[in-house]
């Protein structure tokens, strides 16, 4: 395993293949292309059916087609909240990610600061030892 993972590729390794696939339709469903494949086919399923002469599969008020946005609806939902609590994981994950850096980050600029006045206290006692020495 490599060890230069950062936090964000190491929860994708660890993703179930159906988490996969939820995350692709929810990205895929949450997309312009999407709505305008879906606005296409809709208006040439209304305008097969309305000029249809022989045979009306699905003649207004479109039955056929709102039991197939039904049953679109009734599995997108569920499989939408799948991907959107893995989003919640990931950005608790990432938060306690950037809350460990940044507890880091704030002592090791405190040990940065010790260390500048401990040189500072030291330049000034050259300073004040040189001043003593000339008079």
């Amino acid at each position: 395993m490599n060890i230069n993972k950062n936090w964000h590729q190491k929860h994708s390794d660890n993703l179930s293949w159906g988490s996969r696939i939820a995350d692709a339709v929810a990205k895929g469903m949450g997309s312009w292309s999407f709505i305008i494949i879906q606005t296409v086919f809709v208006f040439i399923w209304m305008g097969l059916n309305l000029v249809a002469y022989s045979k009306h599969w699905d003649p207004y008020p479109f039955i056929l087609l709102n039991l197939l946005f039904s049953t679109q609806a009734a599995y997108a939902a569920p499989i939408i909240m799948m991907a959107q609590n893995r989003q919640n994981e990931r950005d608790r994950i990432q938060a306690q990610e950037d809350y460990t850096t940044n507890k880091e980050a704030k002592l090791e600029i405190e040990a940065l600061a010790k260390k500048l006045n401990s040189i500072d206290v030291e330049k000034l006692d050259k300073i004040i030892r040189i001043l003593e020495n000339k008079q």
